[in-house]
């Protein structure tokens, strides 16, 4: 697979879920047995799916980057901030903050950071694009 194209499964993803946030993050949420949210959760959600969207958009923007230092910086930024994301969500899980669902959330969160950890130390630095 191309760096371009993770970057826009990422981008899908991540824009999905974020619209989802943002306009029904209650509804996101209960199929997690996450069910009592008060206006503080709703507001916090919704500034969650603010933050996707901005993400997806970026990856989706980035997907086309040749310059091999922008690339780069963008692998490591969402590499680390992935592997941060992976960390709380398997914490919460472990913690039972969610039901079985949560195992997705993890499982998303460690794909794409084992994704961009690919691009960026496994694969040759030409075959990138």
């Amino acid at each position: 697979m191309k760096l371009g194209t993770f970057m826009a499964i990422h981008a899908f993803v991540a824009v999905v879920f974020g619209i989802g946030f943002v306009l029904a993050p209650a509804s996101v949420l209960a199929p997690y047995g996450m069910v009592n949210m008060d206006a503080g959760a709703v507001f916090m959600s919704r500034l969650f799916g603010a933050a996707l969207i901005q993400i997806g958009l970026l990856a989706w923007v980035a997907r086309t980057v040749t310059d091999p230092a922008a690339r780069r910086a963008v692998q490591l930024a969402y590499g680390g901030g992935l592997v941060v994301g992976f960390v709380v969500a398997l914490s919460g899980q472990l913690a039972g903050v969610a039901n079985a669902l949560g195992w997705s959330t993890v499982a998303i969160y460690l794909l794409l950071a084992l994704g961009y950890g690919y691009f960026l130390f496994a694969r040759p630095s030409g075959e990138q694009r």
